[in-house]
């Protein structure tokens, strides 16, 4: 049964003092020692995720000292990609945002997280959708936001519902940080032995080795005119992997309930299908996408993917990367390895949407060892790959367990120990 728990409007949970403001409107030129800005494209998934930030001068951050952050304030997308939510760190103290993002500065005593439940939960982003303004892009008015009713329990109530999701969260994060750790072993293992050629380099040097002994008296003593080991092939990057572009989809209509979500580059970089098109399940079967499947983005944003967001439909301007004869590894890590290349020629394209084309993959060159070799990189780094997968479907379910709880859990329909009866239940 349902309690009636108060709402009060989002503008009553945050400090009036700083109130809820928008970011910098016109940021200038790039200054490389100005003031770092976060942008509508780093807040995804929940955290702010920034590889490379824009900067601002301090002359034109300063006009903004309103929105200059200082660490635990919550920020949502409001143009654009609308409603993205992330708390920020302590150590963003110090940036700013850009105009597409609100900062929230949520009193003490309610908490940032709290807030952002509220806004994840379905009702709230059903009352986004409605209030968007959609005359050039999707724009949400900061009178709007302000007017947005979060349930507030009481306080013991959000304490518990927060340290059951809270739980959730923290486990999703912990499995993103391993990957991390998995996907920076794999790819140090394969820029020393492939890319540096560092074994063969210490022996041609008389270094001491700092691999174990069986695998270095795999490597050669030496390197060939060439520049690489000693019986090594030089392979083009189309050689090791099929590159199969996906369909014009629109050609394949959903037509019911089985049908399958289509994948397009912002699926990709979601790492989802939520809310996209549909594509009839008639379509051929080498398009469907399956997770564990590698895909990568050839037009547009360029990048690339171990996909684990569910069975789905390859959409046109991605590629579904495979091999018979090389495991997945070993094709996802000289993508990698190209990806810069490939991202400055698509940026080059003086198009409305830079790409790659098929003679840049078989221009990009690939260095295959013997075989002994390739079966000792195989035995080091599938198994990384394998339980970065595991990690990211094990996410993929923590993630559907807290959505499915969190409207249930903030309407009171599910009471805390209940909740913690199904957690344990499905553990």
């Amino acid at each position: 049964m349902n309690v009636d728990w108060p709402s009060v409007p989002l503008s009553e949970l945050v400090d009036p003092q700083r109130g809820i403001s928008y970011g910098i409107v016109q940021p200038g030129s790039p200054v490389p020692d100005g003031v770092p800005i976060v942008r509508v494209s780093d807040v995804r998934n929940g955290r702010i995720e920034v590889r490379s930030p824009l900067r601002v001068s301090a002359d034109i951050e300063r006009a903004y000292g309103r929105t200059r952050l200082r660490g635990g304030e919550l920020l949502i997308t409001i143009v654009g990609t609308v409603g993205e939510t992330a708390i920020v760190p302590p150590d963003m103290a110090g940036w700013n945002v850009a105009r597409a993002i609100a900062v929230l500065p949520v009193k003490p005593e309610v908490g940032p997280y709290w807030v952002q439940l509220g806004l994840r939960s379905s009702a709230a982003a059903s009352m986004i959708q409605s209030r968007l303004n959609t005359t050039v892009q999707a724009t949400l008015n900061l009178r709007d936001l302000s007017r947005l009713p979060i349930v507030l329990p009481p306080r013991h109530e959000r304490q518990a519902i927060s340290s059951i999701l809270g739980a959730l969260d923290d486990k999703i994060e912990l499995n993103r940080r391993m990957n991390e750790t998995l996907e920076a072993m794999a790819r140090a293992i394969f820029q020393d032995w492939f890319v540096a050629f560092g074994p063969t380099r210490a022996k041609m040097e008389g270094s001491p080795p700092y691999l174990a002994p069986d695998l270095w008296a795999l490597f050669p003593d030496r390197l060939d005119a060439e520049g690489k080991p000693e019986g090594w092939r030089e392979v083009p990057l189309d050689q090791i992997a099929d590159f199969l572009n996906g369909l014009a989809l629109q050609k394949y209509p959903g037509t019911g309930d089985d049908d399958l979500p289509v994948i397009k580059i912002a699926e990709l970089r979601a790492g989802s299908p939520s809310g996209s098109d549909r594509a009839s399940r008639a379509i051929p079967p080498q398009y469907v996408v399956e997770d564990g499947d590698i895909l990568f983005s050839w037009s547009g944003s360029l990048l690339q993917r171990v996909w684990t967001g569910g069975r789905g439909a390859l959409n046109q301007h991605l590629f579904k990367v495979t091999s018979k004869e090389w495991p997945k590894w070993l094709h996802y890590l000289w993508v990698d390895h190209h990806l810069p290349r490939f991202q400055a020629i698509a940026a080059s394209k003086a198009t409305t949407m830079g790409h790659i084309q098929r003679h840049h993959l078989s221009e990009a060159m690939t260095v295959i060892g013997s075989r002994e070799i390739m079966k000792a990189a195989d035995e080091l780094i599938a198994p990384l790959f394998q339980r970065s997968l595991a990690n990211s479907l094990e996410s993929r379910t923590l993630a559907a367990t807290r959505d499915l709880l969190l409207p249930r859990l903030m309407s009171g329909e599910l009471r805390v120990h209940d909740a913690e009866r199904l957690m344990e239940t499905a553990a």
